[in-house]
């Protein structure tokens, strides 16, 4: 009879855990339900916009090799022993025209564009330049409206040196992430951020980001596949991500602190019996 009872017991418990884990798997995954293909298929991505404070690297190329490396700024060579060379940058038939110097010496980078809070850059022989609120493609746009008087068929290389995000709270590895291009989504931020952990809530992570001097708020379900449709979906340069931790954290830490509390108090009887029987 007692062998029935300690069956059925052990019964009730793996039932209570295997609902108990059936609850905290639900919480746990992401875009659940059905996708509506018709409107999350097409992916939209906002081209991103030039802010102050972002750092551009612009290249210019032309059929006149001598003509351009007066538009483009000088090359540094990081070396092997960490010296610096510079060097002039040719933008010519498609190729950056500049020596790297001896085997090893590293690759040449340029040094880029600062876009100061008056929204302008210094461009090297063309001087101060309004470009904030400019895609890359209309920065284009007002490189070729100056140049094309000086260079024949003048092109150019764009992009944004500096373009990163930061994610905050309950992921496995918070901090500033840089990435070498310019779209990604806020799966690919949480993943290189190594996830969310298990007391991240994933219904309702929030994006802080600046627009046009003003400061919006985004919250996203992760559970729900409509986030794809979300403005906040792709994230823009110094997006800033936040996880807010669950219920269930503070009532683990809670725990933990009482469970710390007790062991102490637990050791220093022990230690107030022992002195009182060797006194």
């Amino acid at each position: 009879m007692r062998k029935s009872w300690l069956v059925f017991g052990a019964g009730l418990v793996i039932l209570a855990c295997s609902m108990a884990s059936c609850g905290n798997t639900r919480h746990l995954t992401y875009m659940q339900g059905k996708f509506d293909t018709t409107k999350l298929s097409e992916v939209v991505i906002t081209e991103p916009v030039i802010r102050k404070g972002d750092l551009l690297s612009i290249i210019v190329y032309s059929d006149n090799p001598t003509a351009t490396a007066l538009y483009n700024q000088s090359l540094v060579t990081v070396g092997s022993s960490g010296g610096q060379t510079g060097s002039g940058a040719n933008g010519a038939g498609g190729g950056s025209g500049s020596s790297a110097g001896a085997s090893g010496a590293g690759s040449p980078t340029t040094p880029g564009y600062l876009v100061d809070e008056k929204g302008d850059i210094e461009f090297q022989g063309l001087g101060r330049l309004h470009v904030e609120g400019l895609t890359k493609g209309a920065l284009k746009d007002t490189l070729d409206a100056r140049l094309m008087v000086y260079l024949k068929n003048p092109y150019y290389t764009i992009r944004f040196m500096n373009y990163r995000f930061t994610v905050l709270g309950e992921v496995m590895h918070p901090g500033i992430f840089g990435i070498p291009g310019e779209h990604v989504s806020l799966l690919e931020a949480i993943g290189l951020a190594g996830d969310l952990t298990f007391y991240g809530r994933r219904d309702n992570v929030l994006v802080i980001r600046e627009t046009n001097g003003k400061r919006e708020w985004g919250r996203l379900d992760l559970t729900k596949p409509e986030i794809m449709s979300s403005p906040y979906f792709y994230l823009q340069q110094n997006d800033v991500l936040i996880v807010e931790a669950t219920k269930k954290k503070v009532a683990a830490s809670d725990q933990v602190t009482v469970r710390n509390v007790t062991i102490a108090a637990t050791i220093i009887s022990a230690l107030a019996i022992v002195y009182s029987i060797f006194k």
